[in-house]
């Protein structure tokens, strides 16, 4: 967002300079006077020295800010990837120590009970059945 008013604003006086140079060449009348006009107004070493000194200046200003983001961003996915694989380990451990205990035998439900029962109940009568008729 600041990026795009800093070019805005950059844009537009860059639009007021050259509407304004057009109005000063309106008024001065044309020949030697315009141009003398000109390189007084405009030196343009001068101009090129402050550009660049101006882009160096705030080059190294952003280029410590980006190295300092990039560390400490860096640092903070190290060490939350650290805390991360800390937790994990200890879920798995956790884990793996309850399944090695004996398991707790769950209780079934009453009509698995039921269904056992009469299943045991008819293999019994099977059995006495066949030990009475000599089959087995």
């Amino acid at each position: 967002m600041y990026f795009f008013l800093i070019l805005f604003f950059i844009s537009l006086s860059g639009i007021v300079l050259m509407i304004g140079k057009k109005l000063i060449f309106a008024d001065i009348k044309k020949g030697e006077d315009a141009e003398k006009f000109i390189l007084e107004t405009f030196n343009l070493d001068e101009i090129k020295h402050i550009a660049i000194s101006n882009v160096k200046k705030y080059g190294f200003i952003a280029l410590v800010i980006i190295l300092r983001f990039s560390i400490k961003s860096s640092h903070f996915l190290k060490s939350g990837y650290g805390e991360i694989k800390n937790k994990m380990r200890s879920v798995i451990k956790n884990y793996l120590t309850h399944k090695e205990k004996e398991p707790k035998e769950k209780e079934a439900s009453n009509f698995l009970k039921m269904v056992l029962d009469y299943k045991n109940k008819i293999r019994k009568i099977k059995h006495k059945i066949k030990e009475e008729e000599g089959i087995e």
